[in-house]
């Protein structure tokens, strides 16, 4: 393997509190030297000058749909596009068909991923059955496997006994219970947040207390049990006010914030001509189902508690939840259409809107998206640029100005609410246990 040598670049690696204009040596896949001058004649060299060299970015939660959902996502262009995004390290969500609720759907998707993947991928194993709620998986034999946590993602695990038996297994396989927090009885046939945008759209809402009811449930049952607890995809200020207190109080409960909840209102449900308009009316654009999600963008009062958790240290990172359908999955009504917003390939540059808006800073949102991840799967050398960890790099130029075209993506999901949106931060390079994976646009085995 031909030596890589990073120049000019900045560096910037939370875990070390690193943030400095330094050269950076890969060998054989590994980092070898960081100082502030190198040479190497040998080594194919990557100017950095104007660019962030950051550890390699770990999404925790997201959908390649592979086995059973191949029309919408499959592990190829699911890493693919991963790696267009700056990812090294993605964990696959267990909703597919079959669930990845045995060792033949585990081992599927492992070697699937080995074969075809063009970055690491981590399996998470069901929860329960066919993700039914009804029955546990042989959670024990999965975590033997490699699996990183178990979800019924999509489904909340409904039985407050499933839930107990759950996460007393995961003091056991020292594995997170991952819950989509959704109390159904309130949610039911909800498209959109419950208020005055799905008032005046004339649809049915989702109110805020149909996740943090559930929140609270589980947040008990880790105290009951000493089960480890993490809460998917928070989005409401309710939500991390009780995380906020159970976290102070010593229970194991961590949670996750994706890049929509934290850059998007429900106003875009508008239209996107009505986004910043103090006066909105419904025009040719409401109604957008691209960014019918759940849990549903919020109100502008809530995205600034998803902010303000991150900069407290109650979110503990951030996840994309890449949910990518197929055209006739959203081309239809509000109604009909799927959940989910196909996100991968723009998280970074979303967040970066808070970096260059002041709201977070630069170091922070890449421990979000890099160390904090790797510290949860207690992986210590990935999600730094310490020497001798693995050379998982994402090379990124924060004020690079590019505009999103869903026919670009690498996504077979183009479900993005900001189609035509300018952006500022692009990646440029993302580099794989010390090989070019993504190079300005370019994809490589």
């Amino acid at each position: 393997m031909r030596p890589i040598l990073i120049k000019n670049g900045r560096l910037i690696d939370p875990a070390q509190n690193l943030d400095s204009n330094k050269d950076l040596l890969i060998e054989n896949g590994i980092i070898s030297k960081i100082e502030k001058t190198l040479t190497y004649p040998d080594a194919h060299k990557i100017d950095a000058k104007g660019l962030i060299v950051s550890p390699g970015f770990i999404d925790l939660h997201c959908h390649l749909r592979e086995p059973g959902y191949e029309s919408s996502e499959t592990i190829r262009t699911g890493t693919a596009a991963a790696a267009a995004g700056g990812y090294t390290t993605i964990c696959a969500m267990p909703n597919t068909n079959p669930a990845m609720d045995s060792k033949i759907a585990i081992k599927y998707v492992q070697e699937e991923s080995k074969k075809n993947g063009y970055i690491n991928v981590l399996p998470i194993g069901a929860v329960t059955k066919n993700r039914d709620g009804k029955e546990l998986t042989p959670m024990i034999e999965l975590a033997e496997l490699g699996v990183i946590g178990f979800s019924d993602d999509g489904n909340p695990v409904y039985d407050a006994n499933i839930m107990r038996q759950a996460l007393n297994y995961s003091t056991i396989t020292n594995t997170p219970i991952i819950n989509h927090c959704e109390v159904l009885e309130l949610s039911k046939n909800g498209l959109i947040n419950e208020g005055p945008i799905s008032t005046r759209l004339g649809v049915k809402g989702i109110p805020w207390a149909a996740e943090s009811i559930m929140a609270y449930r589980d947040i008990q049952l880790s105290k009951l049990t000493g089960g480890k607890l993490h809460i998917a995809h928070v989005s409401t200020k309710s939500t991390i006010d009780i995380i906020r207190e159970a976290k102070e109080s010593g229970i194991s409960v961590t949670c996750e914030v994706t890049p929509h909840h934290i850059t998007l209102n429900e106003n875009i449900l508008l239209g996107k001509e009505n986004y910043n308009s103090e006066f909105p009316s419904l025009n040719l654009s409401s109604y957008d189902t691209n960014a019918k999600v759940k849990p549903p963008l919020r109100n502008s009062f809530d995205v600034d508690a998803m902010v303000s958790g991150i900069k407290e240290g109650i979110i503990d990172f951030i996840a994309t939840d890449h949910a990518p359908h197929k055209f006739l999955g959203k081309n239809t009504t509000l109604q009909a259409a799927e959940f989910g917003i196909s996100n991968i390939e723009t998280s970074l540059s979303s967040t970066l809107s808070l970096f260059h808006n002041s709201q977070i800073s630069l170091s922070l949102l890449i421990e979000k998206l890099s160390s904090s991840p790797a510290k949860f799967l207690n992986i210590s050398n990935i999600g730094n640029l310490r020497k001798g960890s693995k050379a998982d790099i994402t090379i990124f130029d924060p004020n690079k100005i590019w505009k999103v075209n869903y026919n670009d993506f690498y996504s077979k999901g183009k479900n993005t609410p900001i189609n035509g949106h300018e952006m500022k931060g692009k990646v440029i390079f993302t580099i794989v246990s010390g090989k070019i994976k993504y190079e300005k646009g370019n994809l490589y085995d």
